[in-house]
């Protein structure tokens, strides 16, 4: 009888555990807005296309910036959020290179002109992600809505939280897994890097002060590196000079990156621990004996699971009238 009794308590928890899983979810759903705000998506699309071809640079930065948002307290674009004492998420160091708060803002504005105090700035950020990427070729993924903006935002929690260029596999995962993200997605989600561009600074401990000859990580390709050294990061200390993350197809969304990581040549120290782990790397040998579109499928499914980490629903948090300030 105990036995039993266990088990059914076991089996209630579980369900109830399963329940508030499926409500969360489903809170989240296509066309949130179609009756109260119809024409959001094709305002944000439209706007989209209308400016992304004249800075194709951006789609690498929003698919950055919701990246950073949701591993940040969930998708609720507290990223966005500005703070008089400097200590808001946006300036934590991981976020200082990030870029378009601006045409976040100008798309906030023309929905609040559509349809005032109904579409939130993590559903903009979400969508604008997605259809910046598209706009530049690159795969479309689903993007339900209904997510709600957060009121708080903490430098330190993003700090902690948002993967370093110089983090080795198992911090990544650890990172990733605390957001209910796995092995599989990190690999798909790192594949952004195929558009990404960087700085000297992210790569510059590789370069000049690891262990091996010259100061040059010992895991990344000699001939790479002495070529970043001699016509890139010619100095340690240099911090404007652009990295391509995958040179010579960075404005194409394609597998090349992965290519470069089996040749030694992924850029940062986070990108060449993918090959670390024999489980990432069959992923990766997996992603480059498929076709480019099974890479496509696969990003957008691990996009999609991404945008729904922690959201905010319901009555949960607020819609804000500007996207870098909480509502009075």
């Amino acid at each position: 009888m105990a036995g039993t009794s266990s088990a059914r308590i076991v089996l209630v928890v579980v369900s109830g555990v399963l329940a508030l899983i499926g409500s969360a979810q489903a809170q989240l759903q296509m066309n949130f807005y179609a009756s109260s705000c119809p024409k959001a998506e094709q305002i944000v699309l439209d706007y989209v296309k209308q400016n992304i071809p004249n800075a194709p640079s951006l789609a690498a930065s929003f698919l950055r910036m919701h990246f950073h948002d949701c591993i940040v307290r969930g998708c609720d674009a507290s990223v966005l959020l500005n703070s008089t004492s400097g200590q808001a998420e946006k300036n934590a160091v991981p976020n200082l290179t990030l870029r378009g708060f601006d045409f976040i803002e100008r798309v906030k504005s023309l929905l609040e002109a559509e349809c005032p105090g109904v579409v939130s700035c993590a559903d903009i950020l979400a969508l604008v992600a997605r259809d910046s990427v598209l706009t530049t070729g690159g795969p479309f993924w689903n993007v339900p809505t209904g997510r709600r903006d957060g009121v708080i935002s903490n430098i330190t929690e993003a700090n902690a939280n948002i993967p370093s260029p110089f983090h080795n596999f198992t911090t990544l995962l650890t990172l990733f897994s605390n957001q209910g993200l796995n092995s599989t997605d990190l690999v798909l989600l790192s594949g952004g890097h195929t558009i990404g561009i960087s700085h000297c600074p992210a790569v510059s401990r590789r370069l000049y002060n690891s262990t091996g000859a010259g100061g040059i990580d010992p895991t990344m390709d000699s001939e790479y590196a002495e070529n970043l050294k001699a016509n890139k990061c010619k100095t340690a200390s240099d911090n404007t000079t652009i990295l391509e993350m995958d040179p010579g197809s960075r404005k194409t969304f394609d597998l090349s990156y992965y290519s470069l990581l089996l040749k030694r040549r992924g850029l940062f120290q986070s990108d060449a621990a993918l090959t670390t782990d024999s489980t990432s790397l069959a992923f990766i040998n997996q992603l480059l004996t498929s076709s480019p579109q099974f890479f496509f499928d696969e990003f957008a499914k691990a996009m999609e699971k991404m945008g729904r980490v922690n959201v905010k629903t319901g009555s949960e948090g607020q819609i804000r009238k500007q996207c870098a300030l909480v509502n009075n």
